[in-house]
């Protein structure tokens, strides 16, 4: 059945081949991508605009989220539990939490006051999905999240510090100043803490999906990707020799090192295990840790029970959710959602918010222009991220392609 396929960070690296691949191979689905820059003069967001200018008939839908604005999260969630629950957009199919932060040249602090890595990585997906669960369709949901080798410790040479949930949970959130003073030691465990936590969360929340009745249909998978050596995330909060080495040492060894190490690849090959995992081609209704496209055993510490539960509950404490999230009792139940149910043709797909307010079209969900150029009948009318001229079925794609 068609449906809504939720991604966020859907500028980055991974996440454009990823979109390709989904509005490729699943033309049917509707995409709603997140970005949280969404000026013209941002190059990821050109390459978006560039991507799905490839397809000019597909059902995309771009708004804007910034994980790091807990109260910006909740606001979102509900303006899309609304249109799903209005029949404005299909039910969803799945969640990609793509989106990820690092900051290896100091810590950093959320408008929260919370420490930024953890909060984008973990916390504020976290509340995505839980304000969204409701929003699944009755046929099946996947929530795929985004881990790492690297929350298990002694897997990389870089580390200095192992990944480690400390025993008082609020230091995640509010870490004690660097002692000592080492940005990209403590910046580099902070990350692997954050895949740490999202690989023990997503335990958890199977574990209540599982125990759902209404819910068991969803399963939550955490994925390692893969060192990804064109990530653009090298480049950024990131020291000037680690730039240097992947730029000009693995990006262009990749070929010969991943001989050696399989998971050492592009993030076009990983963008496919995202989808297929997405859409339930891969593992259909498994849940667990997956490395590339095999499901294998996380770190022993993320199987520490008690410490799962424990940062289930201490997640939706600091995100400001009084559990009727979690409560079985809040849960919809199918007779109610049956209005969506008949809007399941793929050709039904109604209006949906213009992210500069621009008007919508009727048969299908309408991709917000960001840049302000103005719609057509038939389709999409977007600028070029090159400048090239529009077409009136839909973006035409620059001669320059996405770089």
């Amino acid at each position: 059945m068609a449906g809504t396929i939720l991604i966020t960070g859907a500028n980055s690296s991974l996440a454009l081949p990823a979109i390709q691949h989904l509005l490729a191979n699943y033309p049917d689905h509707g995409a709603l991508l997140t970005i949280r820059k969404s000026s013209d003069t941002d190059v990821s967001t050109k390459n978006l605009l560039d991507t799905i200018a490839r397809f000019p008939d597909a059902k995309v839908s771009i708004r804007h989220l910034d994980l790091s604005s807990l109260a910006e999260v909740h606001e979102f969630a509900d303006n899309i539990a609304s249109e799903i629950a209005d029949g404005s957009l299909l039910p969803l199919t799945s969640i990609i939490c793509n989106a990820s932060y690092w900051n290896f040249l100091g810590m950093e602090l959320t408008e929260d006051g919370y420490e930024k890595t953890f909060q984008v990585n973990h916390l504020g997906h976290s509340v995505l999905i839980l304000r969204l669960l409701e929003s699944f369709g009755p046929w099946f949901g996947r929530v795929v999240l985004l881990s790492s080798e690297l929350h298990w410790p002694g897997k990389t040479p870089l580390e200095k510090y192992p990944p480690a949930l400390p025993d008082d949970l609020e230091q995640l959130i509010y870490p004690e100043p660097d002692d000592p003073v080492d940005n990209f030691g403590h910046g580099f465990q902070r990350f692997a803490n954050s895949k740490l936590a999202i690989v023990m969360w997503m335990y958890a929340l199977n574990q209540f999906t599982e125990q759902n009745p209404l819910m068991s249909r969803i399963t939550a998978v955490a994925l390692n990707p893969g060192t990804l050596s064109d990530s653009r995330g090298f480049q950024t909060h990131t020291p000037p020799w680690m730039q240097y080495l992947f730029k000009f040492v693995i990006r262009p060894l990749q070929p010969l090192l991943s001989f050696r190490d399989p998971s050492m690849r592009t993030s076009a090959e990983a963008s496919v295990d995202v989808m297929d995992l997405a859409m339930s081609k891969l593992a259909p209704g498994e849940r667990g840790y997956f490395k590339l496209r095999e499901k294998v055993d996380s770190s022993p510490d993320s199987m520490d029970e008690k410490k799962q539960q424990l940062l289930w509950s201490k997640t939706e404490e600091w995100a400001g959710m009084d559990g009727t999230s979690t409560d079985p009792s809040s849960i919809w139940h199918l007779p109610s959602y049956s209005p969506l149910i008949e809007a399941m043709s793929p050709s039904i797909y109604a209006d949906s918010p213009n992210f500069e307010g621009s008007p919508m079209v009727e048969n299908r969900i309408k991709s917000p222009n960001i840049l302000g150029s103005p719609m057509t009948e038939n389709g999409m009318k977007s600028p070029n991220a090159l400048g090239s001229p529009m077409t009136e079925i839909g973006l035409k794609t620059p001669k320059f392609g996405v770089r």
